[in-house]
């Protein structure tokens, strides 16, 4: 990543509409300067996010956009996890479920996730989008400390306690072989490759769940990589029986975290599809709804709707 510049602060994505909500009681980051304090990582919400906004003033805030079906996101997190961490109050982090907070999700123009964005002053300063290595979090953390500094944002809060000692628990147990593969070739953008690493995780033990959902994820990257979302709707608009330009609108909504969305758009194009088409249509489904996971409920009312459609 290059270096971020001062001009990073400037028009990129409007974040007003969340600024002033009153947040329920319970939110985890309204201490006030120097009474209490603060959880260096907490989940955030549509409702509690004009906090986060406003802790900007005083500490830069890392936001970490994620989703439980995301395997990338699974391997990210505890790298920038770690690293806030060491950066003891120095830095904060607000982690962002897009499935579950979708109006986050379309301020932040969410194409995809993992996506990382950096908070100073109230102004989003896109950070990277991707799994990316321990040392290029490190690299980009420093940057955005020093341009929060330029900006008059040094702050530094104080660490809850249980939290000072996080970076001396023992580190997790080393991913196996051919995750470490897949890792390594999403970090290279050489998404076939990993395709083909999960690929064979899977072969060799159909039962694991991380490559299921990582093979998932990363396939959609690859479907998705280089795509234009405007460019994209309208090639869509333009066939509405077009099954290929129906995929790629789907595979940007599920990008974005409009799961919903993608469902109601391919099961509304199998009503209307011919047989040969059907099948198609269905088998992409049921890889959207295996990357997805079948605990959520919008996994279930699609596969309801599927069901009714074929009998």
């Amino acid at each position: 990543m290059s270096e971020i510049s001062p001009a990073a602060l400037r028009g990129a994505v409007d974040l007003s509409s969340l600024r002033n909500r009153p947040a329920p009681s319970s939110a985890p980051v309204s201490a006030p300067d120097g009474e209490a304090a603060l959880p260096l990582v907490f989940d955030v919400t549509d409702a509690t996010f004009g906090q986060v906004l406003e802790l900007s003033r005083r500490v830069p805030v890392v936001v970490d956009l994620w989703a439980e079906w995301c395997g990338p996101c699974k391997q990210l997190s505890p790298i920038i996890e770690k690293v806030v961490t060491e950066l003891a109050g120095r830095v904060l982090l607000a982690k962002v479920d897009v499935d579950a907070n979708p109006q986050l999700a379309q301020s932040f123009r969410a194409q995809s996730i993992p996506m990382v964005v950096g908070l100073v002053a109230g102004q989003p300063v896109p950070l990277f989008t991707g799994a990316v290595p321990e040392e290029q979090v490190r690299q980009v953390f420093g940057q955005l400390l020093e341009l929060a500094a330029q900006h008059g944002v040094s702050g530094t809060v104080p660490v809850a306690a249980g939290e000072q000692d996080a970076s001396a628990e023992p580190d997790e147990a080393p991913m196996p072989p051919l995750h470490a593969a897949a890792f390594a070739a999403i970090e290279a953008g050489d998404y076939a490759a990993a395709i083909t690493a999960y690929e064979q995780a899977l072969a060799e033990n159909p039962r694991d769940e991380d490559a299921r959902a990582g093979l998932g994820q990363v396939r959609l990257l690859h479907r998705t990589q280089g795509l234009d979302l405007g460019a994209v709707r309208a090639a869509a608009a333009d066939a509405p029986q077009d099954v290929d330009a129906q995929f790629a609108v789907a595979d940007m909504d599920i990008a974005g975290g409009h799961v919903g969305d993608a469902f109601g758009r391919l099961l509304d194009l199998f009503a209307a599809a011919s047989a040969d088409d059907r099948t198609r249509i269905r088998e992409r489904l049921v890889e959207l709804f295996g990357l997805i996971g079948e605990a959520d409920p919008r996994v279930g009312q699609a596969r309801q709707r599927l069901t009714s459609l074929l009998f």
